[in-house]
């Protein structure tokens, strides 16, 4: 994992789930690690800002979830492209953070300026006939090389996504890494149509960030593991907080809200 004043590589995805068993184990007379300033801070639930609220409705007050919480299989993804001419991994991450959202393909919102640790961030996604799906991230970890989301409740995914550039064979590499579940069986049903969306997404994704560098005609290599064939079906219930079919009803429900808004 990498240290405050010597960035090695960027933090690994599997190495997450092992750095919070550990905080959760920690003996309180210890001293924090090294790279703590780096890691958000424990939550037990979400809370949005208020001028992120009319996004941010199906967050807040969400607990975050992981893979342990998902109900599909686990999956890792990866996608690597390599960046040419050099750009550094802290430059490819400086400018990944300052710009995350404006590199999303057209029609996706991100509802966060800052990717900083313990950063809240609403996210609204087309689906289709002008309808948006809102869910949205907590940035659980983020050093100068790296990021990492963490989801909530009701999102599509119980996952870790990590974005990070490292240096392999004398060339940055662009990578996002992502370990999920399908949060319950309804995302479950629909993964192989959601894995090609995801699929285009972030391909499409990687091609703006190199284009911000002047880099055209990467090459995205594409990697998927199945880690566990298993279903977690004990959180099957999980479909309470399908944020697709709360989307859905907070279309449905907005004359309601309408007529019982104050009247000032």
């Amino acid at each position: 994992m990498s240290s405050p004043t010597q960035p090695q590589q960027p933090i690994e995805i599997q190495e997450i789930e092992l750095s919070v068993k550990e905080s959760e184990s920690a003996v309180p007379a210890q001293a924090p690690p090294r790279d703590a300033a780096y890691w958000a801070p424990k939550v037990d639930r979400l809370s949005v800002d208020p001028d992120k609220a009319a996004m941010g409705f199906n967050i807040a007050g969400r607990r975050v979830t992981g893979p342990q919480q998902g109900f599909g299989k686990l999956w890792q993804r990866t996608y690597s492209a390599p960046l040419k001419p050099m750009v550094t991994p802290e430059q490819l991450i400086s400018e990944w953070k300052a710009n995350f959202g404006s590199f999303w393909p057209k029609g996706n919102r991100f509802g966060a300026t800052l990717i900083a640790p313990g950063e809240v961030a609403p996210i609204a996604m087309k689906a289709g006939a002008g309808l948006k799906l809102n869910t949205g991230v907590l940035v659980l970890y983020a050093d100068p090389e790296s990021f990492t989301f963490m989801t909530p409740e009701g999102h599509m995914f119980a996952a870790w996504i990590t974005f990070s550039g490292h240096i392999e064979n004398e060339t940055t590499v662009m990578r996002i890494q992502i370990l999920l579940r399908t949060s319950d069986p309804l995302f479950e049903a629909a993964w192989p149509v959601m894995r090609l969306m995801e699929d285009r997404f972030w391909r499409q994704t990687m091609r703006n960030v190199a284009a911000h560098f002047g880099i055209t005609g990467i090459e995205i290599d594409e990697k998927l593991v199945c880690v566990d064939k298993k279903r977690q079906w004990h959180n099957w219930r999980n479909v309470w907080h399908n944020m697709a079919i709360r989307s859905v009803l907070h279309v449905l429900t907005a004359p309601v809200r309408l007529i019982r808004r104050p009247k000032h």
